[in-house]
């Protein structure tokens, strides 16, 4: 039987392992993993949940059936939708806007296709715009390995101030030189870190 201290880590245990869930778990589970009987687990989410409910916290454990979960109480889901409904801010860096702008001149295209143009890795750079819903999964190529093929969104026309694709400027000869310079330069810098 878990005592003191160790009664506290088990519910501590618990408690983090349904806050990573963040999904019912079986209470046989939660037993096998504070290595405990079923009985004695039960306890101490129940012992949990009326701790929760005295201190006034923002969070409340829902039984369901033989399994509980970790949630927010009902009464606070107003301040979690104004949270989940305020925009992202994002930061194009440099590298975003030449990945941004390949992917905009030239969709649909693949990463190695962008890795080709700007002769660097692109995969941190595709996952934030991904991220940032500027670019988004089009299709697949028909060959070998069926790579994923991405395009601008329409949240990109909003975010550019742009009403269609043909409304984007004419890249001319001298802006893809600088663009081919800062991936170079990327290169060297890398290497340089890697020595």
């Amino acid at each position: 039987m878990i005592i003191g201290m160790e009664r506290q880590k088990a519910k501590a245990v618990l408690e983090a392992v349904l806050f990573t869930m963040g999904e019912s778990v079986e209470i046989d589970r939660l037993a096998e993993v504070i290595e405990e009987d079923k009985e004695a687990t039960k306890a101490m989410l129940d012992e949990m949940a009326e701790e929760y409910r005295k201190e006034g916290r923002g969070i409340e454990l829902t039984t369901l059936e033989n399994a509980v979960q970790l949630c927010t109480k009902g009464e606070f889901y107003e301040y979690l939708v104004k949270i989940a409904t305020t925009p992202k801010k994002f930061v194009l860096t440099d590298t975003l806007l030449e990945t941004l702008s390949i992917i905009a001149y030239k969709q649909p295209i693949t990463r190695l296709e962008i890795e080709k143009v700007r002769g660097v890795s692109c995969d941190h750079a595709v996952n934030r715009l991904l991220e940032f819903d500027l670019i988004t999964e089009v299709g697949r190529l028909d060959a070998p390995g069926r790579p994923l093929l991405f395009g601008t969104t329409e949240q990109f026309l909003r975010s550019f101030g742009v009403k269609s694709l043909e409304d984007l400027p004419e890249l001319n000869p001298v802006q893809i030189e600088e663009f081919k310079l800062q991936a170079e330069s990327e290169i060297e810098q890398q290497l340089q870190l890697d020595i």
